[in-house]
């Protein structure tokens, strides 16, 4: 590789080869995209059917003269825009809040010198140093190692720290996890030192790569997105209908062409539900206020209401479902299972035995065991505010210091032994050891690593508080203790100790931790995060799916997924090995069986979404390090971390979590199936009501009538029910059985048969009543102002009583529902009653009897919507196989 490189490993690369090389590579960076103007969010919201279709309809009622109704659309598509542009301004600040403000250094040997730089200054060929607490600047190779372990959750998904070392590698398609000798940009140093030789820089990076395949991964139209186009389509070849009929069939019926052109017209564009969209866009922004509350950034609005259609979660573990906070949870000597409690990072918690709290010092075995992990180590843990710590090193040896901490013995009190000489941890032993010497000059080893290796250094066991020579029971017995706890997920270290009588001077020599005394086994784990277990569960009742996809190794992840009840007694657990083994076909079939894929990589990951979403299922993909980007930004829903994730995979998302809580994620599709409900709700109120005119215009034109409502009557109605009361529809709070039903079907649209079925039977029941309510008005006293008064008004409250019906919620849960009729009821009034509002839109007084009738209509109206259901409901039994109920 130096070769290749043309690099001295002792005096790298002179400044001048440097500056060359760096012409040819460039910064060692990933391309930044290149922030959006607010100018481009403005005309990216112009980018839907039925917002041209609005606009198009604006320029209909300027052609004819309408332009107080031609200005009102323009307003209304002004501010939906306005809004649209205000929440991806807002969501764009709040990722950039989340950025990395500091740009990191790296120390480079150039010219045979050591020099600090910007790590963006790296070339491949340079040789850099690196130790504990370093980020790693760019792919490296490693020259010389002396301990090093690394973090690499953000690219491999793996929790686990991992071992490097020095070594030639035969096979060059190893998963990137089990590359030894390759260190990789992004991934953090929690111990040791050594040399490396960077090969990669930039996009040329593992985490470069998958920072690319982010520009071949298509954002897709959202399920809201599809039916809201489809929906305008509908409107826009209805309106031509509309004006059509209406036309054709008052000149049929004696009326003058012009007037009915001007009718028919005002017809079609008072029949498009401009306050759509307003309505919509105002709902889905309600839901993210409330989501914002709730730790979740939405940075594109429809992606809230893609959460109601949802049917796949697909999730990492590491600070997701766990709280990426390792925790000693059981500690085993030969004759005691001590339990501890607590959680994470923080110094509450319990030793107990036999159910009961002891005091660790009282007993010298668990004493010994808990001293040798506080030595045997070299994290810190450092206070913050509250009860939480933050820790600085391997996180299993941080948790080691908690549980001292738990057991009553203060870290303090170790500080009489010093540090003489340190065996570092070694991939190949598996272990670590170190020699201190106490207050009174005598000299002790500490030891700790896996099992097997401990063990091979030990000539006796303590248990309670004599020395026993090591027999093959005991053994037998220490091994069963391992696979026990091993069993349950949790992560298992053995601990040994021996006293010594060298003096410091002999240290150095070898065999210093043979012959030692085995203490005893500590079992570990990153415990789940709170409340994860009963959103799993919440998910599974309302038909959600939840995979987990991680790093870590198949038996591990298997056991944590069953911990927290998300792997069932029929669920698969697929490694990345048998994913790559199976063809499409194969996967397609396995995919809905598969509940956990464990070991996986970037690629896999994109290739399981691609999978789900193959099968038809909408899909949301949560992630924090880069090698989840993108599989998040192909997912119908993206969700990113926001403490813990990287920064390009924020630029994936669509949605952010600020506490990186699963149970957020939970909380979010509660709110996104509210919004779809009460986008229904509003849908129903608003296209039955501009039935009912519709129809109400068109029989009274076919039957030789006068038109019941006149042009500036028919902006009025849509000015007076489109608005305020429609908006209260779209704020109605989540109902208490909004996670018990399945998700919304995305193949059909949410334009459904039932809710068609709804809007028809309430537009033919308001729309026969308000032709019933004009006829009989007209009849009886030959006045026609007043009988178009009293279709005005009947119309108007027939839809005030279903805005109502409309909305689940009570008036107590709703607040804004009451305020809003009262406000359009007034409108009505004002129009009615005020003599120049009436004399505008050719309108008289009503009296007492005149409200009188148009109660009985309503009271009609609510025996005839009865009517209808019932009639669609029965013709759509007889059609209906009978293996089943249609609800």
């Amino acid at each position: 590789m130096s070769k290749q490189l043309d690099t001295n490993l002792f005096e790298g690369l002179s400044s001048m080869e440097a500056a060359t090389r760096f012409r040819t590579y460039g910064l060692n960076q990933f391309k930044q995209k290149k922030p959006r103007s607010l100018l481009s969010m403005f005309l990216n919201q112009f980018d839907s059917f039925i917002i041209k279709l609005l606009l198009g309809a604006s320029g209909v009622s300027l052609l004819l003269g309408q332009v107080v109704d031609a200005a009102a659309i323009l307003v209304i598509i002004g501010l939906e825009s306005a809004l649209g542009v205000w929440q991806e301004y807002k969501a764009e600040r709040s990722l950039d809040a989340l950025k990395q403000l500091s740009t990191p250094t790296a120390c480079v040997i150039r010219d045979g010198v050591e020099k600090k730089v910007s790590s963006t200054q790296l070339v491949p060929g340079d040789v850099i140093l690196l130790e504990s607490g370093n980020t790693v600047p760019a792919d490296v190779r490693l020259i010389e190692s002396y301990g090093i372990e690394v973090m690499e959750a953000s690219l491999t998904g793996e929790s686990n720290s991992v071992s490097k070392k020095v070594h030639n590698l035969n096979n060059k398609d190893l998963p990137l996890g089990d590359r030894v000798n390759m260190l990789y940009m992004g991934t953090s140093v929690i111990r040791g030192r050594g040399k490396a030789l960077v090969v990669s820089t930039g996009m040329y990076t593992e985490m470069g790569k998958i920072a690319a395949m982010l520009n071949d991964v298509k954002a897709e139209s959202t399920p809201l997105q599809k039916d809201l186009n489809q929906l305008a389509k509908i409107i826009t070849w209805g309106c031509l209908g509309i004006c059509s009929l209406i036309t054709v069939g008052g000149v049929l019926g004696g009326h003058p062409l012009l007037e009915m052109l001007r009718t028919g017209v005002s017809l079609a564009v008072g029949a498009i539900p401009e306050g759509l969209t307003t309505v919509l866009t105002i709902s889905l922004a309600f839901g993210v206020q409330r989501m914002a509350k709730k730790n979740a950034i939405v940075k594109t609005l429809p992606a809230v209401e893609t959460l109601s259609c949802t049917k796949v979660i697909c999730t990492d573990k590491t600070g997701t479902l766990t709280q990426n906070e390792m925790t000693v949870k059981e500690i085993a000597t030969l004759d005691k299972k001590i339990e501890i409690t607590g959680e994470g990072y923080q110094k509450k918690g319990t030793l107990l035995y036999n159910q009961n709290a002891i005091i660790a010092s009282k007993y010298r075995d668990l004493r010994l065991l808990l001293t040798s992990g506080a030595l045997c180590n070299n994290a810190e843990i450092e206070k913050l505010a509250g009860e939480k710590y933050e820790i600085k090193g391997d996180p299993t040896e941080a948790a080691l210091l908690i549980a001292v901490e738990k057991s009553g013995l203060p870290l303090e009190d170790f500080s009489c032994y010093r540090r003489e000489h340190e065996i570092p941890f070694d991939a190949d032993v598996k272990r670590m050891t170190a020699i201190c010497s106490d207050a009174q000059n005598h000299y002790h080893v500490f030891s700790k690593g896996a099992v097997d290796s401990i063990l091979e250094q030990c000539s006796s066991v303590m248990m309670d508080d004599q020395v026993l020579d090591i027999s093959q029971e005991y053994i037998d017995t220490i091994v069963s203790m391992h696979d026990n706890m091993a069993s349950r997920a949790l992560r298992v270290l053995a601990l040994a100790y021996k006293p010594l009588d060298y003096k410091s001077d002999s240290l150095i020599e070898g065999g210093l931790d043979n012959q030692m005394i085995f203490l005893g086994l500590v079992g570990m784990m990153d415990p789940p995060r709170e409340g994860v277990k009963e959103a799993i569960g919440k998910c599974h009742q309302a038909g959600i799916k939840v995979v987990m996809i991680t790093g870590d190794h198949k038996e591990t992840a298997a056991a944590i997924a069953k911990s927290i009840d998300l792997l069932t007694e029929d669920g698969i657990v697929l490694s990345g090995e048998e994913l790559d083994a199976l063809d499409a076909d194969a996967l397609s079939n396995e995919i809905g069986k598969v509940q956990v894929f464990a070991r996986t990589c970037p690629e896999q990951k994109l290739k399981i979404v691609r999978a789900f979403k193959k099968k038809g299922y909408i899909v949301a993909m949560t992630g924090d390090g880069v090698n989840d980007a993108p599989a998040i930004k192909e997912a119908h829903v993206g969700i990113a971390m926001g403490k813990s994730g990287t920064d390009v995979t924020r630029e994936a998302s669509s949605i952010i979590l600020t506490d990186d809580n699963f149970s957020t994620i939970v909380k979010a599709v509660e709110e996104g199936r509210t919004i779809n409900r009460n986008i229904k709700k509003f849908v129903k109120y608003v296209l039955s009501g501009n039935f009912a005119e519709v129809l109400a215009i068109f029989l009274a034109s076919i039957t030789g009538m006068p038109v019941p409502l006149i042009p500036s009557q028919i902006l009025m109605i849509n000015l007076v029910t489109e608005g305020i009361p429609a908006l209260s529809l779209g704020v109605d709070p989540p109902e208490k059985d909004i996670m018990q039903e399945p998700p919304r079907d995305a193949i059909h649209s949410i334009f459904d048969s039932r809710l068609k079925r709804r809007i028809i039977t309430r537009g033919i029941a308001t729309g026969l009543t308000t032709l019933g309510v004009f006829g009989g008005t007209l009849f009886l006293t030959g006045n026609l102002v007043r009988a178009r008064t009293m279709a005005f008004a009947n119309l108007v409250s027939c839809q005030m009583l279903h805005a109502f019906e409309c909305s689940s919620m009570s008036i107590r849960r709703n607040k804004a529902l009451l305020p809003a009729v009262a406000i359009s009821t007034g409108l009505m009034l004002a129009s009615i009653y005020i003599p120049s509002l009436a004399a505008v839109f050719s309108m008289g007084p009503l009296n007492i009897e005149d409200w009188l009738m148009i109660l009985l209509s309503t009271t009609i109206l609510s025996r005839l919507d009865d009517f209808f259901k019932d009639v669609l409901y029965v013709t759509r039994i007889r059609k209906t196989p009978s293996f089943g109920v249609v609800n």
